[in-house]
């Protein structure tokens, strides 16, 4: 049977030395298949000499019609953010824990990314956050986020206070130990953690929630994902803004973090039979009894 996925590009955790036998395994499987296999330079560097072709990862995500991501939603999340721009399809192999981006187990990974091939898979579009960081009137920092954008207090310990504006209107002045922007992705993240909602993927919205308000009033809301967010740093000791908890920015009184939902979205591909509400009850234990 023909295949939309000619070119795929194989991803791996990083400095992880499991996934070189799957990853193997896999590749042997798409090259019997007819596939043409691509290895970014870091996964390449952990497998060793090989016949396949080896890119830059953003030459993986140009090429790519599909890439497999093996590993943890980790590895995932950073895919998501580099290959967005390029409306490469992302699937993922899970070896981490949780799995809430990487849903096909290790054991039927070649018989599951096969029924891909195959045509027998869903479509989920999911979007991004785009991030800048104003000081003194210049923009100093501008990154991608999938999961969340954060601004939290530092090692100092002591709470934080900053304005929050939603499309140019004034919402509140919050003293708190931060606040979170989640996109519906990162809702089942540390925004959870801290008592915000889980946000369908089909929902096109972002969440802020604060971090162990001052006043217990203030209460998690969501918002249109055309909204315009803009966190004011009124008093910031040692303050922290943090993009997926990977890419990381102090922040000074008076700067200005802007969030916006970023112009393309990832297109994670799921397997035969997938269920968000299925794999919520699987990772956060309901209906479970003790």
């Amino acid at each position: 049977m023909s295949t939309p996925f000619r070119t795929l590009g194989l991803i791996g955790k990083y400095n992880s030395p499991d996934i070189v036998e799957p990853l193997l395994r896999l590749a042997a499987y798409l090259e019997a298949r007819g596939v043409r296999v691509l290895l970014d330079r870091l996964t390449a560097g952990h497998v060793g000499q090989t016949a396949y072709s080896v890119l830059p990862l953003e030459d993986v995500g140009k090429q790519a019609d599909l890439a497999v991501v093996i590993g943890g939603d980790g590895t995932m999340l950073n895919i998501a953010r580099t290959f967005a721009p390029f409306d490469t399809a992302l699937v993922g192999v899970n070896l981490g824990r949780l799995g809430f981006l990487t849903d096909i187990p290790l054991d039927a990974m070649c018989e599951t990314i096969g029924l891909i091939l195959d045509g027998d898979y869903s479509v989920e579009e999911r979007m991004l956050l785009a991030a800048q960081v104003y000081s003194e009137g210049e923009r100093r920092f501008e990154v991608l986020a999938f999961n969340d954008v954060v601004v939290s207090k530092g090692v100092k310990g002591g709470m934080i206070e900053f304005d929050v504006h939603i499309d140019g209107q004034f919402v509140y002045t919050l003293r708190s130990d931060g606040i979170i922007v989640a996109s519906p992705t990162g809702s089942t993240a540390y925004a959870l953690s801290s008592g915000g909602p889980i946000l369908h993927p089909s929902v096109s919205v972002m969440a802020l929630v604060p971090v162990c308000p001052h006043t217990l009033s203030n209460r998690p809301i969501a918002v249109a994902s055309t909204a315009t967010i803009e966190i004011t740093m009124r008093t910031a000791p040692d303050a922290l803004a943090h993009f997926d908890n990977h890419s990381h920015f102090a922040l000074r009184e008076e700067d200005r973090l802007v969030v916006r939902r970023f112009d393309h979205c990832t297109r994670l591909l799921h397997p035969p039979g997938y269920s968000y509400y299925h794999m919520l009850r699987e990772k956060l234990h309901w209906s479970e009894t003790y």
